[in-house]
């Protein structure tokens, strides 16, 4: 079974939540609180949002994170490339079984779908802006206390 790669998510999490306080600053902590996970693997996501200009942080006792730019200024795209996760699709690294023209071929053909995949992939995240994750959450968060108010439609 493959590995799931959750660097991609865990940076839009950590980035929806300066979104939605945005103007605000947000510890590190607060951060690791909202994602649940190591404080280490957050203030690694933060770090690689703030070298590629995502993120602005200031450290010490009194140690924030906020956007540098507006949620609607940021892609889903600025994101994902700054996560440095690896690419979404990839080839398996099994050996060539020689004689077989599927294992002799195979890669050479995947590798043009595969490509094909991943640009479609990031055009899609470069069409989507922090903002619209930002407005889905609120959205939701509505959806959620007309619920629990009995109001639900």
């Amino acid at each position: 079974m493959s590995q799931k790669n959750v660097q991609f998510a865990v940076a839009a999490h950590v980035a929806t939540v300066l979104g939605y306080f945005y103007g605000e600053e947000v510890t590190s902590a607060t951060l690791a609180a909202s994602v649940n996970a190591e404080p280490t693997f957050v203030r690694r996501s933060v770090a690689k949002l703030s070298k590629a200009g995502i993120v602005t942080t200031t450290r010490g006792k009194n140690g924030a994170c906020t956007l540098a730019r507006a949620p609607e200024e940021i892609s889903l795209l600025d994101i994902y490339l700054a996560s440095e996760a690896p690419e979404t699709f990839a080839l398996h690294g099994y050996p060539v079984q020689e004689g077989c023209p599927i294992s002799t071929n195979i890669k050479s053909c995947m590798n043009s779908v595969l490509s094909e995949a991943q640009a479609s992939f990031e055009e899609s995240l470069a069409s989507r802006t922090l903002a619209s994750l930002v407005a889905g959450i609120k959205r939701q968060e509505n959806r959620n206390r007309r619920k629990l108010s009995g109001n639900a439609k």
